[in-house]
C-alpha cells in the first residue's frame, strides 16, 4: 500500500525515504544566543528545515490598551521567508502563519511565569528560513530555548514533534514529503520535566490506541530534543563563562 496518489513512503524493509525508521528522529541542531541584537535568540536546523527565533523583552507595551494588569503579554509572529519553500512564497502574512502565531504561542503561555511581569509584553519572532514539514513543532522548540536564553522565567522548557501515519504506519517527525502524501499528522509538544502537555493537534484519522502510541513515540522522541535544548543553552554559557574569565587573565 502507498501513501495517496501512489507515492511510496515505506520501502520493502519499512524504512522512509530518507532512509529513517519509523521511531527515527531527524538529525537535529539547536544553538542558543545566536543574535546579539535580540534579548534572546535560538536556530534550530531539524531535517532540512532551518527556524531563526528572537526575543525581545520584557519591555512596555504598545499599543499601551493591550497591556493586561495581572500578567504579560506574550506575543509570537510565525512567518516563512519567500525562498523558504519550493514555490515562492508570497511576502505577506497568510492565514496558515496567524494561526501557527496563535498555535506556537498557546504552546509557550504554560510554561512562562506570565504573572510575573504584568504591563509588559515578550514578542517571539519566528522566521523559517527553509521548510521541510513540521516547522510548528520545531518553531516551539526553537522559541523555548530563546525565551530561555533572554532570562525568562520559565516552569521548564517546551519541546514539540510531529507524529504522522503513512501507510497506515506510526512515524515520528514527519518531513515535507510524509506530511503531503500522508494519511495523517498530530503535532505534539511538551514540558519534558514536568511531564505536561501543551500541544495536541490531529490532521487525519487516529484510532484510541493511535493516539496512546503516538503519545509514547512522541515522549521518547521530545526527551532527546529536551538533551538538545539543554546542550544548547549550557554552551552558550559555557562560552560566556570562558570569556569572563579570558577577561580576568587579562587585567
Amino acid at each position: 500500500m502507498g501513501g495517496a496518489e501512489g507515492v511510496k513512503l515505506l520501502d520493502e524493509e519499512g524504512r522512509r525515504l530518507d532512509g529513517r525508521a519509523l521511531n527515527e528522529l531527524r538529525k537535529c541542531r539547536i544553538e542558543a544566543g545566536v543574535l546579539k541584537n535580540a534579548n534572546g535568540s535560538a536556530y534550530i536546523e531539524l531535517g532540512r528545515n532551518k527556524i531563526l527565533v528572537a526575543v525581545y523583552g520584557p519591555r512596555e507595551v504598545h499599543p499601551r490598551h493591550e497591556a493586561l494588569p495581572d500578567r504579560m503579554l506574550l506575543r509570537c509572529k510565525y512567518s516563512m521567508l519567500p525562498f523558504s519553500v519550493p514555490d515562492r512564497k508570497n511576502p505577506a502574512p497568510s492565514r496558515r502563519e496567524v494561526e501557527l502565531s496563535k498555535v506556537i504561542r498557546e504552546a509557550l503561555e504554560p510554561a512562562i511565569f506570565l504573572e510575573e511581569y504584568p504591563r509588559t509584553t515578550v514578542d517571539v519572532y519566528i522566521e523559517v528560513i527553509e521548510a521541510d514539514g513540521s516547522t510548528r513543532v520545531a518553531s516551539i522548540t526553537a522559541a523555548s530555548v530563546a525565551l530561555a536564553d533572554a532570562g525568562i522565567p520559565m516552569r521548564d522548557l517546551v519541546a514539540g514533534v510531529s507524529v504522522g501515519k503513512i501507510e497506515g504506519k506510526l512515524a515520528i517527525d514527519i518531513n515535507g514529503i510524509e506530511d503531503q502524501y500522508g494519511e495523517g499528522d498530530m503535532p505534539i509538544a511538551m514540558m519534558p520535566r514536568l511531564g505536561e502537555i501543551t500541544l495536541i493537534q490531529a490532521d487525519g484519522r487516529f484510532t484510541r490506541d493511535e493516539v496512546v502510541q503516538a503519545l509514547q513515540m512522541a515522549r521518547e522522541a521530545i526527551a532527546k530534543l529536551y538533551e538538545e535544548q539543554k546542550r544548547a543553552l549550557k554552551e552558550k554559557y559555557s562560552r560566556i563563562l570562558e570569556e569572563v574569565e579570558g577577561g580576568e587573565v587579562v587585567r
